[in-house]
């Protein structure tokens, strides 16, 4: 088969070569993949740590060639959304079943595998929350993949949504347009404070927006784009004068069970239109490098998505 290999010797550091097919677990499904979405950590941080000839990739949506041979997940034919540690960036992917969700006929592969770390990290850091009805959400980095579909949900899900981008004057309308109820560029601007926090960019963001949640309120760490240390001054987390009971929490996607239903939720919703997958940049996977160069400079506001198909 073809992938995308890591090759250092290349002046991209990445190069479509032949492979070896996959040879799938009983527990695992082999898939054809037919398009993969692109994330900021993987293209910026993993690729740095992957020896030449790997093949990366988190996210891909495709249909399965051969189903499990356990009789787990679903049979030949049916179109997926999968995701796992590496593997995506070839034209067969084998994957557990407990990490495929299933995708309705006919629905665009390449929209759909925005779903899988995007979505499913927006989806499980607001079930830690909790209930959203009338309660005040803030998302941080909301113009990125995991934020817009953060907003999004958050949004369907009867919460008031604050969204914060460095840039309202340019992203404040879109993000409206998605169920952000107000934008602002920070969270020190917060007006009120806040039920709920789904945390992207670390450092100064992170601390500030901890400092404003209610009491019993959550913030859950999903990302850190900043890169920026996060120092909490003394004091930070005293819970007296409506500080009680506050939380922050992280987890690792990967490590959560139930993902497959998970996914195939998301996947009816982009699907159906209820979901805006957000796809910034679209093209070939022979030309990857122009996608990855936008992702490292921070140039798109959303996803990226390789076709292989």
């Amino acid at each position: 088969m073809h992938a995308l290999v890591v090759d250092r010797s290349h002046p991209t550091g990445l190069r479509i070569a032949d492979v070896r097919d996959p040879e799938p677990a009983p527990n695992q499904a082999l898939v054809r993949v037919a398009a993969t979405s692109l994330n900021y950590g993987e293209v910026k941080y993993v690729l740095a740590g992957q020896p030449d000839g790997a093949v990366p990739g988190w996210d891909a949506a495709g249909v399965v060639e051969r189903p499990a041979a356990d009789g787990s997940g679903p049979a030949a034919g049916t179109p997926v959304v999968t995701v796992a540690d590496g593997g995506a960036w070839a034209e067969l992917r084998a994957v557990d079943t407990a990490l495929i969700g299933t995708v309705p006929v006919g629905a665009d592969l390449g929209a759909i595998a925005t779903i899988p770390v995007a979505g499913a990290s927006a989806l499980r850091a607001l079930q830690r929350i909790g209930a959203l009805p009338g309660r005040r959400i803030l998302v941080t980095g909301a113009t990125g993949g995991v934020g817009r579909y953060a907003v999004q949900l958050a949004h369907q899900g009867g919460a008031h949504v604050v969204a914060v981008t460095g840039d309202p004057e340019t992203h404040g309308d879109g993000l409206r347009r998605l169920g952000a109820d107000e934008v602002i560029t920070a969270p020190g601007e917060l007006g009120e404070p806040v039920d709920g926090v789904v945390e992207l960019v670390g450092g100064a963001h992170l601390v500030d927006a901890y400092a404003r949640l209610t009491e019993h309120g959550t913030l859950v760490t999903v990302g850190h784009a900043s890169q920026e240390d996060t120092v909490f001054p003394a004091g930070s987390f005293l819970g007296n004068e409506g500080r009680h009971n506050r939380t922050i929490s992280t987890f690792y996607l990967l490590a959560c069970t139930g993902l497959a239903p998970d996914l195939t939720h998301l996947a009816e919703l982009v699907a159906q239109g209820a979901l805006d997958p957000g796809i910034a940049w679209r093209g070939s996977w022979d030309k990857a490098a122009e996608a990855f160069d936008a992702l490292r400079e921070r140039r798109l506001h959303g996803k990226a998505v390789l076709d292989l198909t």
